[in-house]
């Protein structure tokens, strides 16, 4: 599929000459910060230097004070506490978290975490019930809860007190609670509306320190958990997910935790920044709840012995790798079943369903599906008489409000933006299936049908230094709105013969027609372009800057993100 190349908006020139000389960077490096909202010395400072001051006060946040109060009633009157979380990353990160801190100064806390497949997302019925039974007196829920006005009435009518902490965006009826923190809901004047449900867990846990007098070095020291949740949950890394993200590595680097220590040696990592947690740690951790149980990710992240932590890694691996296999069987079998519908093929959108899909894989499923079917994709499984799946959308395209327009086929619904989870009855489906295409096709752009990529700015290739790239690295941690910087560049050969990788890699070497540095290249899917790029045509390249390193030598890499040819070039140039 051909790529959009939409390039940013050069600043004004004397905003860019200032910056320049206020911080002593190159204009390009200034262009790159200026792009991302750095517009002075001191916002450029912060911006470097993240640091822990810059946390907002946790009070800020609508109902902190209720919260803190009611965990310290629930510690002084010896109520037994339990902390619910969802079952992927950013629960089970955050039930982690939140247990994890509250086990070292009161005893009776335990956790829950809902069955994917038995009880489904949210505060269940089952585990209020479950709660009921064992004595809870408090429930704090993490990264769910927002919308559980059924079960927050079960809970008030047993006499369990709720503390909801969640970060998705509310309905217009909000639950029974003692509490509620959610920095998207009405009223709440808290200056930061990104958190994770991890983060939102960390603000309380914050709150909860500054009211009692503690050590914030207790808390502090789970950071680690708090940026593998920023990463794996694809939130802005601006403001205090930045900060946070910043901290939670330095945690990592200085001393990972066992659990962390023994995910990283089976994920094949010697260090963890973003971009490993994203492609190696978090994929780990959510299998256990895709296709077990996400108690064993909380165990891994809880383990206080390496002998511990390497048998949890060592579950937590193997669910991985069922995973994998289930989510390249369905793949395959959606593919198909939009190849063959003549309908679906020229369709807005993709609705799809099976009997016997792995539920646990649909959500990844329906991001393949748009790798190839670049549209708004919901993909289902049937479990009984029921539909339940999950829904992805493309750049720029709000799917939740889609999906809200069909609500009155689904039994339940919630999410955001860009995914959300959906249940309905088998004989809602055709009706679904065609009122979801209607509501994408009224509102969705021709341009949002065609994948985007985002250049920052034009290099010639000889601009590319050590120095450079040494900059460019202290904008980590990178992630959306904060992106790793991609530069194109013209007038470039190639220098020897590429090479294919593994049938599906291209591995060649790059240099500016004008001579210069060669610079080796790698573009990881992108074996398509062998032939061309073999016979010599004239090219341009899309690519990041990374450091490769090879029997202990350390040399600059570009990471080829597209190529185009001359011929091609002008159709598909965009300037935003």
């Amino acid at each position: 599929m051909i790529k959009k190349w939409v390039y940013r908006e050069l600043p004004p020139a004397d905003k860019v000459a200032a910056l320049s000389t206020a911080i002593n960077v190159n204009n390009f490096l200034s262009s790159i910060l200026l792009q991302r909202g750095v517009n002075s010395f001191e916002e450029a400072k912060n911006f470097f230097r993240p640091a822990i001051e810059h946390l907002h006060d946790p009070f800020l946040m609508k109902d902190m004070n209720l919260a803190v109060d009611r965990i310290e009633k629930a510690i002084r009157q010896e109520e037994k506490i339990l902390i619910y979380g969802d079952y992927d990353v950013d629960g089970s990160t955050a039930v982690a978290l939140v247990y994890g801190f509250l086990r070292e100064i009161y005893p009776d806390v335990s956790y829950y975490i809902p069955d994917r497949y038995h009880e489904g997302y949210g505060i269940s019925e089952k585990g209020i019930r479950e709660a009921d039974a064992k004595g809870i007196g408090l429930i704090i829920s993490l990264d769910c809860g927002i919308k559980a006005i059924t079960q927050s009435e079960l809970a008030e009518s047993l006499g369990i007190d709720l503390i909801i902490c969640d970060h998705h965006l509310p309905g217009s009826k909000l639950p029974a609670a003692s509490a509620i923190l959610d920095p998207k809901q009405d009223g709440c004047a808290y200056p930061y509306k990104e958190l994770t449900g991890c983060g939102v867990g960390f603000k309380l846990l914050q709150a909860y320190c500054q009211q009692s007098n503690l050590d914030p070095k207790l808390l502090f020291k789970h950071l680690d958990l708090v940026v593998i949740s920023i990463a794996s949950d694809i939130v802005p890394m601006t403001g205090e997910n930045r900060i946070l993200a910043h901290f939670g590595l330095k945690v990592i680097t200085a001393g990972p935790r066992p659990g962390i220590k023994a995910l990283m040696k089976i994920s094949g990592f010697s260090k963890v920044d973003i971009s490993n947690i994203v492609f190696g740690l978090a994929p780990r951790i959510n299998a256990c709840g895709r296709m077990d149980h996400a108690n064993g990710a909380v165990e891994l992240m809880l383990a206080k012995t390496d002998e511990e932590a390497t048998q949890m890694a060592e579950l937590v691996d193997g669910h991985n790798s069922d995973r994998k296999k289930n989510d390249q069987q369905v793949t395959r079998e959606a593919l198909s079943m939009i190849d063959s519908d003549v309908l679906l093929a020229d369709a807005c959108s993709t609705v799809l369903y099976k009997e016997g899909w792995h539920k646990g894989v649909i959500g990844i499923v329906a991001s393949r599906c748009i790798e190839k079917y670049y549209r708004p994709t919901i993909i289902l499984t049937q479990i009984g008489t029921k539909l339940t799946g999950s829904a992805r959308s493309v750049a720029g395209f709000n799917v939740y409000k889609a999906i809200e327009k069909c609500r009155h086929l689904l039994d339940q619904f919630g999410g955001h933006k860009y995914a959300a989870g959906l249940t309905l009855d088998v004989n809602n489906f055709k009706e679904f299936q065609e009122m979801f295409e209607l509501a994408v096709a009224e509102s969705i752009k021709d341009e949002q049908l065609q994948p985007e990529l985002v250049i920052d700015l034009t290099l010639d290739l000889e601009r590319l230094s050590e120095k450079f790239f040494n900059i460019l690295r202290q904008m980590e941690p990178f992630g959306p709105e904060n992106m790793t910087p991609v530069f194109s560049s013209k007038h470039l050969e190639v220098v020897g013969r590429p090479r294919v990788l593994k049938n599906e890699h291209l591995k060649f070497s790059v240099r500016s027609k004008k001579g210069g540095r060669i610079f080796d290249a790698i573009g990881f899917g992108l074996a398509n372009f062998f032939e061309e790029l073999a016979a010599g045509k004239q090219f341009e390249l899309a690519y990041c800057i990374e450091e490769s390193e090879y029997k202990d030598k350390k040399s600059l890499q570009l990471r080829v993100k597209d190529i185009r040819f001359v011929a091609i070039l002008k159709e598909h140039e965009v300037t935003r």
